[in-house]
């Protein structure tokens, strides 16, 4: 169980070259045992190449801090600026994202050069020093890189996943044995935790570190509710499978129903059924699946399903905020090393567990702008705005989530059909 380090608001550059080297050095460290074909798997246009994820970082920081800032600074390649833009219009046009895995070139070891480049001048241009002004935008913006390497170090290791699943030999990408089966205990059964109405506060007051998705702070009123005391497990979602949860459409939404049908999906999508029994494929391999652990990388609509199977609801994202708020950033993140869910820890309390890490938990709240929210005009502007549209919002991290990019505010989001990041499930009911 990992305690998460909160950050303080940028002040300046001291203190920054240091996180800047721990969060650089844990994305390179994440591929230690890769080889160059695993890094240069793209199964699906919505996965990145792993070297592409190590370029994209590091383009983020020469783009939004060297080019403006370090008067001396030049590019390895200038064409890396086409090649490792994901979306930002304002910056120029960006190679096609599904197309990510035919750059054989630059190498891997080319990519590992030009972060070690683009690191030497970054620690180059914080040593030199700046004016004020300029000591406080460019703090602002590495802390903002960090945050955005936390995400992709994530990603790296969902697009990971997914893509060495499409291989029958079923790879692992960390060779350390998962938790013992012998160690595997029915779950406790789920209580509920009761939440009174009232007016609560949402999103981040601006002390530490924030996306602009998650400002301005501002007041909801919500009616009282209860919540469930954990995740949902394993065995849980099971009994769902066994009912043809994935052949009644009373349980589905209209979307889900026809993503189903056209998927033909019958269950998780990492579940394998080999002999009449349950496997899951984990980044630790091929493993018997465990009946009390968290069931994930399930879709919204596949959440939402079995929330109306159960004769329950997903939480809306303020009603988990004003319960996570109570609560210690704490739970099993990735420096946990555990690359995978956890059984819930002493569920059953006044408050409910697993609100952090284990599993992104999918609300049922719509991805839109806080009331006031207005989107910079400049390209890091189009950083979160622009994807408010169609996408659903998760809460809470994940097992593969750096525990210090984890806040109670933090505003997570995908589209209802994405199952390849590693969300799970926590009911709600009215009460």
């Amino acid at each position: 169980m990992a305690v998460a380090e909160q950050e303080t608001a940028p002040s300046g550059l001291t203190g920054l070259s240091k996180r800047l080297v721990e969060v650089r050095d844990a994305t390179v460290t994440l591929c230690a045992s890769l080889n160059a074909e695993d890094c240069n798997l793209q199964a699906m246009p919505e996965t990145s190449p792993v070297k592409w994820h190590l370029a994209h970082t590091t383009w983020f920081f020469e783009t939004f801090v060297l080019e403006p800032f370090a008067e001396d600074y030049t590019s390895p390649d200038s064409r890396y600026r086409y090649l490792f833009n994901s979306y930002y219009n304002g910056v120029g046009h960006q190679f096609p994202r599904a197309q990510r895995s035919l750059l054989s070139r630059p190498t891997f070891a080319e990519v590992l050069d030009y972060r070690s480049a683009v690191d030497h001048a970054l620690m180059k241009l914080i040593d030199r020093g700046l004016d004020e002004a300029g000591e406080t935008e460019v703090a602002s913006r590495i802390t903002l890189g960090l945050h955005h390497e936390a995400q992709h170090q994530e990603l790296l290791l969902t697009d990971l996943k997914y893509n060495f699943f499409q291989n029958p030999l079923y790879p692992a990408f960390q060779t350390r044995t998962l938790d013992s089966s012998s160690r595997t205990r029915d779950a406790t059964p789920m209580t509920w935790s009761r939440i009174p109405g009232g007016q609560v506060e949402m999103g981040s007051s601006g002390q530490g570190f924030s996306f602009d998705n998650e400002r301005p702070k501002g007041r909801a009123l919500i009616e009282p509710f209860a919540l469930a005391d954990r995740l949902v497990t394993n065995a849980e979602f099971l009994e769902f499978v066994r009912s043809d949860g994935y052949r009644n459409p009373e349980f589905w939404v209209a979307d889900g129903w026809s993503e189903v049908i056209e998927s033909g999906s019958t269950h998780p999508l990492y579940w394998v059924q080999q002999g009449g029994q349950w496997s899951e494929f984990t980044l630790h391999g091929l493993v018997p699946l465990r009946p009390d652990l968290p069931v994930s990388h399930v879709s919204w609509y596949e959440a939402s399903a079995y929330a109306a199977w159960a004769d329950k609801r997903l939480p809306t994202e303020i009603e988990w905020e004003s319960v996570a708020v109570t609560q210690p950033v704490s739970g099993n993140f990735v420096e946990s090393g555990q690359f995978h869910p956890a059984a819930a820890e002493n569920p059953g309390r006044d408050l409910p567990a697993q609100l952090y890490g284990d599993c992104w938990e999918w609300t049922n709240s719509a991805y839109l702008p806080y009331s006031g929210f207005r989107a910079t005009r400049d390209a890091l502007g189009e950083y979160n705005g622009k994807f408010m549209s169609g996408q659903m919002v998760l809460r809470g991290g994940s097992c593969l989530s750096q525990g210090f990019h984890i806040r109670p505010s933090y505003r997570n989001f995908f589209y209802p059909r994405d199952r390849w990041q590693c969300a799970g499930i926590r009911l709600a009911s009215d009460l």
